[in-house]
């Protein structure tokens, strides 16, 4: 790991984060942004958010070249077009809506396989998989 003085050599071209005490400091071309400690935190929880959508990305689609890469370009697109807010309230929102698409992609989201001409394979992941509920037929008593 690099020291803060190598972090925040002019010319940097990176734009690696450099923890130091309460501030969050982003070096690029040379320049030189300092937020606050709050901004870290929606910094680090954004990061987060974008990494846990590849993953379930990556399980809820694995094999299938053509959806993984769609749905890789539609995260990168909208976390790309939300880039520069700053409102607290409007990333809070924002990643609400991020964290019921992942949850929506995990637990609703079947694979399918073309199999033959009207025939498709159902691939269930074990997030899907649940202990089926007796059915009861004949409805209780009331007292």
């Amino acid at each position: 790991m690099q020291d803060h003085a190598t972090a925040l050599q002019p010319g940097r071209q990176s734009e690696t984060p450099c923890q130091k005490k309460n501030f969050f400091f982003f070096c690029k071309d040379g320049g030189l942004t300092i937020s606050p400690r709050v901004s870290n935190f929606w910094a680090q929880a954004v990061l987060q958010l974008f990494k846990t959508l590849h993953r379930t990305r990556q399980q809820v689609f694995k094999n299938d070249v053509r959806a993984l890469e769609a749905a890789r370009i539609k995260i990168n697109e909208e976390f790309k077009n939300n880039k520069s807010e700053t409102s607290p309230k409007k990333i809070e929102e924002l990643m609400k809506i991020g964290s019921d698409v992942e949850l929506l992609l995990r637990t609703s989201v079947i694979q399918g396989i073309h199999t033959d001409h009207n025939t498709l394979k159902l691939v269930p992941r074990k997030d899907l998989l649940v202990e089926n509920v007796p059915y009861c037929d004949a409805p209780t008593q009331k007292q």
